[in-house]
């Protein structure tokens, strides 16, 4: 906007790019276990969320070729939202230049290394969903206490309640890490993690 260039937003790509995605990564999670639709979900979640797109863009260094205008310069190339979405940009734009096949061929090594790394990890949430589901009438509530730091290198605390007490409390570089570490300290209180 600074320069009244003709270079277009990369927001229509993203959408297409996130289609896409959306597809290639059901596609490859069928295929890849026959566990119900419940974890289908759960693990393609996994695979395509915020952070897991800004792995995949921090791989190929996609920051560094967008264009910002000055004061957003050094900041936006390491957003976490920002780079995710351009991986979605580039994944649009392989897919009308060359197909859904090179979309899949380009979208497939991120997929299935992400997939590796996220199967060895464990749900705390799920499982302390699990536990508090077998006593009626208690309910889970997460609560995102402070956020600190640059928003390239924001730390999330999250207390997780029981009713109305706090049994757990964890730091994250995202909301839903420090989720998942505030419910396995919940878990380690309880003896279970």
């Amino acid at each position: 906007n600074e320069h009244h260039t003709a270079f277009p937003s990369n927001e229509r790509l993203e959408f297409l790019g996130d289609s896409v995605l959306s597809l290639i990564s059901a596609e490859f999670l069928y295929g890849l276990t026959d566990k119900d639709e419940g974890y289908l979900t759960r693990a393609k979640a996994k695979v395509v969320c915020e952070s897991a797109l800004c792995k995949y863009s921090e791989e190929l260094s996609l920051g560094e070729y967008l264009l910002f205008g000055k004061g957003d310069r050094e900041e936006g190339k390491h957003r976490p939202s920002t780079i995710a979405d351009a991986f979605e940009a580039v994944l649009g734009a392989i897919y009308l230049d060359s197909g859904f096949i090179a979309a899949r061929y380009f979208a497939l090594p991120y997929l299935r290394a992400e997939a590796e790394d996220t199967s060895a990890q464990k749900d705390y949430k799920t499982l302390l969903q699990e536990v508090v589901q077998k006593k009626r009438k208690e309910k889970l509530d997460y609560k995102i206490i402070s956020e600190q730091g640059p928003a390239h290198e924001r730390v999330f605390t999250c207390e997780v309640y029981l009713n109305s007490n706090s049994i757990g409390k964890g730091e994250g570089s995202s909301k839903k890490n420090a989720e998942q570490m505030a419910a396995k300290q919940a878990l380690s209180l309880m003896g279970i993690a």
